[in-house]
C-alpha cells in the first residue's frame, strides 16, 4: 500500500509515471489470474443467507473465484454470448453474484439490473442493452425476482435464455428441506429457455477458458443510473474504468490481510468497482452479510456481532445505513475496525461525530458516479478528514468547477465558487458515457471533462464539496435553494433520523421548499415543533419550508439515497388535489414521462368542471393531462 495522507502523496504516485505505463491487466479476467496466482488459498468472498453472527456462510478462495468465473464464461460462450453480446443479471447479493459479474464481462457485457426496479423497467433496460441472457433467482420464499425476472422477459423478446441460481443451497438443516415445500409458483410466459446456475456452470470446464481473452480494452459493462433522477440511463464501462478503481483501492486503502463488510448492492457501481476491484486489486477478502445487505432480516441487529464475527477491518456504507446503525447499541467487540467509507450522498456532520463516538472509528466520506466508473475523490483514511466534504481528488483524476451559460461559454469557478463538478479520469468514457449517443451531445467540456450534474466547490486545500444535484434545486421565483441547508437543519433535530427536502408547486413562485421527514425508532415530535424548528436553524428566510410533513418511512433507494421523485409525487398530488378542490376532479396519479418528467394525470368525477380544472391548473409549471 501507499502511503495516502494528503495531496502530495496522491501527486507523489501521479508523478511517478503516466496511468498508462503501469503495467496493469489489460482485461478482467487477466486482473483476476493474477490475484489468483499472487492469493490462491486466501479467501476472497463470503456470504451469509441469513444474518447471525453464528448462520452458515460460504467462503471462495481466490482460486475459487477464478474457476467459478471461468466455468461460468464458457457456459456464456456456449450459449451464443460474444464479445460485443449482453449477459444480463436481476440478482441480490449472493456467492454468485460477483462470479457472474466477472464472467459476464469475460465473455461479454455485463448489464446488472436493480431487482427493486418494476418488471416493465427491467424489460426496458434488457431491451435497451439487447441482452442474450438473464441471470436470475429461482422463485424463493419472501422475494418476488423469479416473478419480475419471468414478467419482464415476455416483454424482452430478445432474451434467449434464463439462467437461475437457488438460494436453497446456502441453507442448512431443516429450512434446506422446507424450501422446496413453499417455493412460490413462477408464471411463465416467454419462450427462454431455463437453466440452472448450478446444474450447467459445473458441467463447464473450470481450468481454462474455451475461448481467447483477446487482450483490448474494450466496453464490458452496462450499469443503469440509479440514483434519484427517475428513468434510467445506461452507462458504458470499459475494463480499463474497472481496473482503475481497483487499481486506486489496491495501491491506496487495502491489501490482502483487510476484511470488507459490503451490505452494498453488487448491482451498484459501488459494491462492484471500489470494493470488488479493490478486491481484486489487494488479494482482501469481501462479506457480503444477506442477499439484501442493510436490507435484510436481522442485519442492523446483528451487525457489530457480523463485524467481530469477521473481524472486518473496514465497513462500507452509506448515511442512511450509518443513521440506523446509530440508533443500535455497539454491543461487540469492533476494534479491529480500521475506517469506515460512506458514499452515495452527504454524510451530515452530527452523524459523523455519533458514529466516531459510538465506535472509536472515523468515517472517510468519498464521491463517484455511475457515468465515471465511479471514483472520483476521498477524503484521506490516514490522512487529514475534512467532515462533510468528499475528500481531495485521487490520483490520476482531474476536478474542475465551471458554469456553462445559456450561450455555450464556460466560467471557470474560484476557489469556494459552486458550479458543476466536472471531472476527467481513466474511468470516463468521453463521448460513449450513456448507450443512448443523443444523451452524450451535451454532456462533455472540452470533449474531456465529464459534467457531473452535480453542484460543488473545490476549498483553498484543494477539498471537494458537493452542495447538491443541479436538477434538485429549488428555485423559489427565480432564486435558487440549495435543499441540502433545510436537510441539514432537519436531521439536527434530535427526533429526526432522516429529511428529504424538495421544490413542492406553487402558482406565484414557481416552487417552493417543503420537507419530509422520517423520526428516529421510539422518537416522537410534531410536524408543528418541526416546523418551529426549521425556522430557528435556517438562516436563509426563502429557504425555511412552507410544509413539513413526517411520514412512517421516507422512500430509498436500493443503496440508501433518498428517492426524491416519490417525494415530488406526494407534493404535486397534494398542491394539485387542493387546488382542484371543488371542480369534481382530482389526481389520479404522477408519472415519470421521457421527455416531460412528472406529470399529474387527472381523473374526472360526477360534474367535473373542465374549464375550471384548466384555470386553476394553468397557474402551475407542472404539466398535468386527463387520464
Amino acid at each position: 500500500m501507499t502511503r495516502f495522507i494528503g495531496y502530495d502523496d496522491r501527486n507523489a504516485l501521479e508523478a511517478e509515471m503516466p496511468y498508462e505505463a503501469r503495467g496493469l491487466a489489460v482485461t478482467l479476467y487477466g486482473f483476476l489470474t493474477q490475484t489468483a496466482e499472487r492469493f490462491p488459498d486466501r479467501p476472497a468472498i463470503s456470504f451469509q443467507l441469513l444474518s447471525g453472527p453464528k448462520d452458515h456462510a460460504t467462503t471462495l478462495t481466490w482460486r475459487d473465484v477464478l474457476e467459478r468465473v471461468t466455468e461460468t464464461a464458457n457456459l456464456f460462450r456456449k450459449l451464443g454470448v460474444g464479445p460485443d453480446d449482453t449477459v444480463a443479471y436481476l440478482l441480490p447479493n449472493s456467492i454468485e453474484t460477483p462470479v457472474v459479474l466477472l464472467a459476464g464481462a469475460t465473455a461479454g457485457i455485463v448489464n446488472p439490473i436493480n431487482p427493486l426496479l418494476d418488471a416493465q423497467q427491467i424489460a426496458g433496460i434488457l431491451r435497451e442493452t439487447r441482452a442474450k441472457v438473464l441471470v436470475t433467482l429461482r422463485a424463493f420464499p419472501k422475494t418476488d425476482v423469479a416473478q419480475k425476472a419471468a414478467e419482464a422477459v415476455a416483454l424482452a423478446p430478445g432474451v434467449t435464455h434464463v439462467i437461475e441460481v437457488d438460494l436453497n443451497r446456502h441453507l442448512r438443516g431443516i429450512k434446506r428441506y422446507i424450501v422446496p415445500l413453499i417455493r412460490p409458483r413462477v408464471k411463465r410466459r416467454h419462450k427462454a429457455k431455463v437453466v440452472n446456475f448450478e446444474a450447467a456452470t459445473s458441467a463447464e470446464k473450470h481450468t481454462r477458458l474455451d475461448f481467447e481473452d483477446v487482450q483490448r480494452d474494450r466496453v464490458a459493462a452496462y450499469f443503469h443510473t440509479g440514483g434519484t433522477t427517475g428513468t434510467p440511463k445506461v452507462a458504458q464501462h470499459k475494463y480499463s474504468g474497472m481496473i482503475y478503481n481497483g487499481w486506486l483501492g489496491g495501491t491506496l486503502l487495502f491489501d490482502e490481510t483487510d476484511v470488507l463488510m459490503c451490505p452494498l448492492p453488487m448491482f451498484h457501481v459501488f459494491a462492484a468497482y471500489p470494493v470488488l476491484m479493490s478486491c481484486i486489486a489487494s488479494g482482501a477478502h469481501v462479506v457480503m452479510p444477506t442477499p439484501a445487505g442493510y436490507r435484510g432480516d436481522g442485519v442492523f441487529d446483528n451487525f457489530w456481532k457480523l463485524i467481530e464475527r469477521w473481524q472486518a477491518t473496514f465497513l462500507i456504507s452509506v448515511p442512511t445505513a450509518i443513521s440506523a446503525l446509530m440508533q443500535r447499541p455497539v454491543n461487540a467487540d469492533v476494534s479491529s475496525l480500521k475506517t469506515a467509507i460512506s458514499g452515495s450522498a452527504p454524510l451530515p456532520v452530527e452523524l459523523y461525530n455519533r458514529f466516531k463516538s459510538a465506535t472509536g472509528v472515523e468515517i472517510a466520506e468519498g464521491y463517484g458516479l455511475t457515468e465515471a466508473t465511479c471514483l472520483v475523490s476521498c477524503n484521506p483514511v490516514a490522512g487529514r478528514k475534512k467532515v462533510g466534504s468528499v475528500g481531495i481528488p485521487l490520483p490520476y483524476t482531474q476536478v474542475r468547477i465551471l458554469n456553462h451559460d445559456d450561450a455555450g461559454r464556460v466560467h471557470e469557478c474560484a476557489i469556494d465558487e459552486v458550479g458543476e463538478i466536472c471531472v476527467a479520469n481513466p474511468g470516463v468514457f468521453p463521448g460513449s458515457t450513456y448507450t443512448e449517443a443523443d444523451k452524450n451531445h451535451t454532456l462533455f467540456t472540452d470533449d474531456l471533462y465529464l459534467r457531473t450534474g452535480d453542484l460543488g466547490r473545490l476549498d483553498g486545500d484543494g477539498y471537494l464539496w458537493i452542495t447538491g444535484r443541479a436538477k434538485d434545486l429549488i428555485i423559489r421565483g427565480g432564486h435558487n435553494i440549495d435543499p441540502a441547508e433545510i436537510e441539514e437543519a432537519m436531521l439536527s433535530h434530535p427526533a429526526v433520523a432522516f429529511a428529504g427536502a424538495i421544490g413542492q408547486p406553487d402558482s406565484f413562485a414557481g416552487e417552493l421548499p417543503c420537507v419530509y421527514v422520517e423520526l428516529v425508532a421510539g422518537a416522537s415530535a410534531t410536524e408543528g415543533e418541526l416546523l418551529d424548528h426549521a425556522r430557528n436553524h435556517i438562516h436563509e428566510r426563502a429557504a425555511i419550508p412552507k410544509h413539513v410533513e413526517i411520514l412512517p418511512e421516507l422512500p430509498k433507494t436500493a443503496v440508501g439515497k433518498i428517492f426524491k421523485p416519490d417525494l415530488r409525487r406526494l407534493a404535486i398530488t397534494r398542491i394539485y388535489d387542493a387546488a382542484l378542490d371543488g371542480t369534481g376532479a382530482s389526481v389520479a396519479e404522477v408519472a415519470e414521462d421521457k421527455k416531460r418528467g412528472l406529470v399529474a394525470r387527472l381523473a374526472r368525477g360526477p360534474g367535473t368542471d373542465e374549464a375550471a380544472v384548466k384555470a386553476r391548473l394553468g397557474e402551475f409549471t407542472c404539466p398535468w393531462e386527463w387520464r
